[in-house]
């Protein structure tokens, strides 16, 4: 590996958080709050770890395929941990590993939070809402950067990664394949962050015109876009009581669900680009039966078929299935049936190419067509039956692939529910917390449900969320060939 090259990248990554800390420090400021010096000292010490390392070995670029997975990785574990600093360092969570897992879940996207609990923060006796201003702004803007992804980000600005960006783009992006709009990759980190950045401040936008505040509407389209969940308010979006809100909210969720070269396409006149799409399809007739079917039993089960009824359907089906993890009901409440189609939609998540997590509905259709080609093989020998999805030939590299990691999703789920149990958490806790955890949800099932927190999870049971959360975001594949014998050589 090309040591030199790694370190000139991380060390890019610190100053750039660094000055991005310029935000919540201005904030803190403008509020006289407690938490500055916390920002203040995290600058400090991006800026002098970053900038020396950066300028000693600004001379290496070049980039191999092993420096491209090691560069990721080691780019969001160093984001992880530059992103708890504020959080420790102020003493808003006094204890590191929390930090982190605050952290770590924001950049991931995940969503699930420590911050909750009088018990383990007597500090905060109001859960989130105790939380400074800056805190707040900080804890939605690295899922904002998480979102769209740290090295998509580094290439759209920055000229440092040249021709070795390929590697990297296609190494974060999440999907069995990484869409190049353009043919230089550059343009094309470019124009998703350009296609992100404005369906963003449209929701801002339209959120304060509904008659949220600017701030409230800024942190929470910060995660709305990444398919977060941060939310300000320890209700989330219940909080705000009004069906508009939450009607934007359910829009911009579904839009993040979305391919985002897709939105580029619709932004260039070629609309009818998502309904040629079979993956949009299948995720739009996904979020209408899902809905139907929640709101079918949620209202038999109370006998009253109202319009909030259907909304609250509606918002947990596309917030759950985009893996953003707002609520507006605790679905607990619900009928066991409800809740099944809770847990089945957190394996399914959005589109490849989204800002969403789980498996992907892309991944699901080609497992059911290379089933449904199997079987017709069984009939007909020496057939050769190629797989499509629409118009588009799918490769076998590409089928092992998802064949590949259905199988690593599937084992990592089941053994992060094992482990979680051997620490006295019932079976439907530790099967939601693994479900959301690799598939960057934020609420789970039972103890961790959308109306709890992770606070009293055991230190060793928080750490190893965390490697899932990185898992999940990255995609397995991306962390799992380091621990290949192989890649060392």
């Amino acid at each position: 590996m090309n040591i030199r090259t790694i370190l000139n990248i991380l060390s890019a990554l610190l100053v750039i958080l660094g000055v991005s800390m310029v935000f919540p420090s201005a904030i803190a400021y403008g509020y006289g709050e407690n938490d500055l010096d916390g920002f203040l000292w995290s600058m400090l010490i991006c800026f002098v770890f970053g900038v020396p390392v950066w300028l000693t070995t600004r001379k290496n670029r070049k980039l191999t395929n092993k420096d491209g997975f090691a560069i990721v990785t080691f780019t969001w574990i160093t984001a992880a941990l530059i992103g708890a600093l504020p959080f420790y360092i102020s003493g808003v969570i006094p204890n590191f590993t929390d930090a982190f897992f605050e952290s770590m879940s924001g950049v991931t996207t995940t969503g699930a939070s420590i911050i909750g609990s009088s018990v383990t923060l007597p500090n905060l006796p109001n859960g989130i809402e105790s939380l400074p201003h800056a805190t707040l702004f900080w804890r939605s803007f690295i899922q904002w950067i998480g979102g769209m992804g740290i090295i998509v980000f580094y290439i759209a600005i920055l000229p440092l990664l040249g021709v070795g960006g390929v590697q990297l783009f296609k190494a974060e992006v999440p999907g069995p394949v990484a869409d190049k709009i353009r043919p230089r990759v550059r343009e094309t980190a470019k124009i998703l962050w350009m296609v992100y950045l404005g369906i963003t401040a449209a929701q801002i936008v339209l959120l304060v015109i509904s008659g949220m505040p600017w701030f409230d509407a800024a942190c929470h389209s910060f995660t709305t876009m990444p398919t977060g969940g941060f939310s300000i308010k320890n209700a989330s979006i219940g909080y705000y009581n009004s069906a508009t809100i939450q009607y934007i909210i359910i829009f911009f969720m579904f839009l993040a669900g979305i391919n985002f070269s897709l939105h580029f396409h619709a932004l260039t006149g070629n609309v009818k680009s998502y309904f040629r799409d079979k993956e949009f399809l299948a995720y739009f007739g996904i979020i209408l039966v899902v809905t139907f079917l929640i709101f079918s039993s949620v209202s038999a089960g109370v006998n009253e078929w109202s319009e909030k009824h259907f909304r609250d359907s509606l918002f947990q089906t596309v917030s759950i299935l985009t893996t953003t993890g707002f609520a507006t009901a605790d679905y607990e409440l619900w009928s066991f049936f409800a809740q099944f189609m809770i847990l089945f939609m957190m394996f399914v998540g959005g589109m490849g190419g989204s800002t969403g997590g789980g498996m992907k509905i892309v991944r699901l259709m080609l497992l059911f067509k290379y089933a449904a080609t199997e079987t017709r093989r069984m009939l007909h020998l020496k057939a050769i039956i190629p797989i499509r999805i629409g118009s588009r030939y799918i490769s076998e590299d590409i089928i092992r692939n998802t064949l590949g990691f259905f199988l690593f999703y599937m084992s990592i789920f089941t053994i992060t529910t094992l482990v979680l149990t051997t620490m006295n958490i019932d079976l439907e806790s530790s099967i939601g917390a693994a479900a959301s955890a690799i598939g960057n949800i934020g609420p789970g099932l039972g103890a961790f449900g959308p109306t709890d927190n992770y606070a009293l999870l055991p230190a060793f049971g928080k750490w190893m969320l965390c490697f899932c959360m990185l898992l999940g975001r990255l995609e397995i594949f991306t962390i799992i060939v380091l621990f290949s014998r192989t890649f060392w050589k």
